[in-house]
């Protein structure tokens, strides 16, 4: 199969990604998540705080130095 035809293939959610209420790690409120990676509620993540703690970077500080 080739990158194009991979590209067309509908995205499968992963086997217990469902939607549920969950607890936001940020606030402990309980609000409706859409899977499990959605960790943080809306209201957390539209503060400030949270907005400016997101790295705008491309992340090369994150990564070790060749040897």
């Amino acid at each position: 199969m080739t990158d194009e035809n991979v590209a067309l293939l509908p995205a499968v959610p992963a086997r217990g990604d469902t939607s549920a209420q969950r607890h936001c790690l940020c606030c402990k409120a309980v609000f409706p998540s859409e899977g499990f990676g959605e960790r943080i509620c809306k209201r957390c993540k539209s503060q400030a705080a949270w907005k400016s703690a997101i790295s705008s970077g491309h992340g090369a500080s994150r990564r070790r130095s060749a040897r």
